[in-house]
């Protein structure tokens, strides 16, 4: 059975913490170790309270309702089965896209426990973009080797969706930067395993610029979709830093959150 969020009245904003990568660790926009993160308070804005809608080629996210059939989000092949077309649909539907391919889910929770059954990841709380400038083709070359020639010639996008399972989020959410907030003097080219391919993503450094949003308590019937990469620098949103955040006005009893993510290639 889900569980049923407890009663909240979110604010307007709440101040939050989150981890950037520090500055001095940086030379030439590359990361040169793995230093302790620069934890910055940063203003984080109450998104369902917005009177703009958000929209993935200018702030680089949006929440949207959408109510998944997949049932167990734990089966690989029920996800891929089920879940996956039901994503695909989804993504076409918000950019317009005449092709999206699913082709990677993680699962991830705050639970120690259930991490440490190996059924899903931890929760990211540094500052991150998935893909950089130039890992977003090789990412294309490794999961559609045979068809990526062809498809590099045109515009393409890696765009990811993030929802909650099990219940509503009542801890550690995530929080999505508006791009039009982002510079690139913020992005540091950093190393990630993406399950046993090594690639490049960006790592964010504190900017007093960048805007933040969050949406309480997120619902199984809702999902946050935002990009991580697009082929096309034309002024749109290319990017939508993130990262999961310890909520100031999370219940004391709050249940840890779990969720997945599924990224997709949405071609033009």
């Amino acid at each position: 059975m889900l569980a049923v969020a407890k009663p909240c009245m979110a604010p307007d904003a709440i101040a939050a913490t989150v981890n950037y990568f520090p500055k001095q660790h940086q030379a030439n926009g590359e990361a040169v170790d793995s230093p302790a993160p620069d934890a910055r308070r940063v203003i984080m804005r109450n998104g369902r309270l917005d009177p703009s809608e958000f929209v993935l080629d200018r702030e680089g996210f949006c929440l949207v309702h959408h109510v998944a059939k997949a049932v167990d989000f734990f089966d690989s092949d029920e996800v891929r089965r089920v879940h996956y077309p039901e994503v695909e649909a989804l993504v076409t539907a918000k950019t317009g896209a005449s092709q999206v391919i699913a082709f990677d889910h993680k699962l991830r929770t705050s639970d120690v426990e259930l991490r440490e059954t190996g059924k899903a990841r931890g929760i990211v709380r540094n500052v991150h973009i998935d893909c950089t400038e130039s890992s977003g083709p090789e990412c294309l070359r490794f999961h559609l080797p045979e068809q990526a020639d062809s498809l590099l010639q045109h515009r393409f996008a890696i765009v990811q969706v993030w929802r909650p399972i099990g219940g509503p989020v009542e801890a550690f959410p995530l929080g999505v930067c508006d791009s039009r907030s982002l510079s690139i003097d913020d992005l540091v080219t950093s190393k990630s395993d993406f399950g046993g391919q090594v690639r490049q993503s960006y790592s964010v450094c504190y900017n007093p610029d960048h805007h933040w949003y969050w949406f309480p308590r997120m619902r199984c019937d809702e999902a946050l979709v935002f990009k991580v990469y697009d082929s096309l620098n034309d002024g749109r949103a290319r990017w939508a830093p993130h990262a999961a955040f310890e909520d100031p006005t999370s219940p004391v009893d709050a249940q840890p959150r779990q969720c997945i993510q599924i990224r997709t290639f949405a071609f033009f």
